[in-house]
């Protein structure tokens, strides 16, 4: 890459705050065109473009939506960052071919999460599912473009803070709440330091979830760590009907 290119991305990542990737097609064919993507997980848009240059790519705002068509999506992308984790590589180049016969799939630079490799990613809502399997791919995929979430595999939503994603998915299997839009947060509390509620509406009515932050199981975050680290988790206090 054009290192001016590099230096106009990241001034555009740190001017916006949007999180700029990089991604190319699983079949790597060098004549697929350029093309480039916006989205607002907020609010569930999509756009593309395509580029003459890739160097065309410094001078697009994500905060203007005048050069990107609206496409309905999905859009899957797969980690296969292999520099900055080699299992994002080794799990996710699988992942990513067998997700290609099933829509607009593109491999991607980092997306977080090493350890739940392989990491699929579903736009324009910005849905994590990890530990995703190839022969698995097809079914996420799939049900995401009927409006419905894979629930055993769903890490969570972008857009949302990582107390409110690990509440809505313990809300999402506590009441089998599959839908895209079945539960959406309404408001965050912090009832002490590491104690958090979110009220959500969903599909079965308001609920409040409450969860604590916690040390998770030691383990390995990378294939790259020698030694075994604590992460930080989030677990379930409970779920109760909001007044």
């Amino acid at each position: 890459m054009p290192s001016e290119l590099s230096a106009a991305l990241r001034s555009t990542q740190e001017r916006t705050g949007a999180r700029v990737l990089l991604i190319r097609r699983p079949d790597h064919d060098p004549r697929t065109r350029r093309t480039c993507f916006a989205v607002d997980t907020r609010e569930a848009w999509l756009g593309e473009t395509t580029l003459e240059r890739i160097q065309d790519a410094g001078a697009l705002d994500p905060s203007d939506r005048a050069p990107f068509r609206t496409v309905s999506g999905p859009l899957a992308i797969v980690c296969t960052h292999g520099r900055r984790d080699p299992c994002c590589a080794v799990r996710g180049r699988p992942l990513a071919a067998s997700a290609a016969s099933s829509g607009l799939v593109w491999e991607s630079t980092h997306v977080g999460g090493d350890r739940f490799a392989g990491n699929l990613v579903l736009f324009p809502h910005g849905l994590y599912f990890g530990r995703v399997e190839p022969e698995r791919a097809a079914q996420v995929i799939g049900a995401y473009g009927e409006g419905r979430i894979v629930l055993d595999l769903f890490r969570g939503r972008s857009s949302h803070p990582m107390p409110v994603q690990a509440a809505e998915h313990a809300l999402r299997i506590g009441l089998g709440l599959d839908g895209v839009d079945d539960a959406v947060p309404k408001r965050i509390d912090p009832e002490s330091g590491d104690v958090f509620a979110t009220t959500f509406a969903t599909s079965a009515g308001r609920y409040v979830v409450r969860v604590r932050r916690a040390r998770g199981t030691p383990m390995r975050l990378t294939c790259h760590s020698a030694l075994e680290e604590t992460p930080s988790s989030w677990r379930l206090v409970g779920i109760d009907p909001a007044p």
